[in-house]
């Protein structure tokens, strides 16, 4: 086995997938996400997730079926709202004088994983 696999393994840290508005994520505490817009989010709140489908806690794997009992994953709004990248959609028919040009943004909430409860 590789150094740096063994490396990798011996820092194994708890995690958890967890079903955030549709959406599933891989979640560590400290890690940050930008997650489908949230309209009732505020700045500096912290909100649950229940909707926890796996926790491996440093290699003790726990599949839910379909969540796992009693888990729950805390995070703290960091921003409420933040535009991605624009999206432009460009259609176009040859020779008939068809052109539409579209734009799109997609609005993200970040939030900072404070604790995953298993």
């Amino acid at each position: 086995m590789p150094d740096a696999l063994r490396i990798n393994r011996l820092n194994i840290k708890m995690y958890a997938i967890v079903e955030i508005n549709g959406q599933q994520f891989r979640v560590e505490e400290g890690k940050k996400l930008y997650v489908n817009h949230m309209n009732d989010a505020e700045e500096g709140a912290t909100v649950e997730f229940d909707k926890v489908l796996l926790i491996d806690n440093e290699g003790a794997v726990t599949v839910g079926a379909p969540t796992v009992e009693g888990a729950k994953v805390v995070v703290e709004v960091v921003n409420p709202l933040v535009k991605g990248e624009k999206v432009i959609v460009f259609k176009m028919k040859r020779r008939k004088g068809y052109r539409k040009k579209r734009g799109h943004r997609q609005q993200f909430t970040e939030v900072k994983v404070k604790s995953v409860i298993a």
